[in-house]
């Protein structure tokens, strides 16, 4: 996928960050923390539903659904004393609800890194971004299988 093919919204979202100055940008990403959705009632409280994401510190937890027009719904729930983590889960929620399965499997797997946070978060960081949006790529092809 060329920079020309990233889904729109993904593609803003790494615009805003690169547009910003280095030290302004993890202020962005505390904004994105504040802006994950709930989870649908029927996986709230049911983290069994959902795959926890392993590459991350804290308990995130993701969960994806392919809705009957084919759309991809993702789902996620991070703590809110885990800011950065949870502003992660917000971008993928975000730039991946609403696309098609195949969009969502082309966004490429080095997304994390192209948001210009790798000097402002630890490598540890963007190693949880990409693990969410690896295994959330696996459950749309999961999806897709069944």
């Amino acid at each position: 996928m060329s920079d020309d093919d990233l889904p729109e919204t993904l593609a803003e979202i790494r615009d805003d960050f690169l547009g910003l100055p280095e030290s302004e940008r993890l202020h962005l990403l505390l904004e994105f923390s504040n802006e994950l959705p709930d989870v649908p009632e029927k996986y709230d409280g049911h983290p069994e539903l959902a795959e926890r994401v392993a590459e991350c510190q804290s308990p995130v937890y993701i969960i994806l659904d392919i809705d009957d027009e084919g759309r991809v719904a993702m789902h996620a729930t991070a703590p809110r004393e885990a800011p950065t983590t949870r502003g992660f889960a917000s971008i993928l929620v975000q730039g991946i609800t609403g696309l098609t399965p195949e969009q969502a499997l082309a966004i490429p797997d080095d997304y994390p890194r192209s948001i210009g946070l790798t000097r402002a978060v630890s490598p540890l960081r963007i190693a949880g971004m990409t693990g969410m949006l690896i295994r959330a790529k696996r459950q749309v092809r999961a999806k897709l299988a069944s």
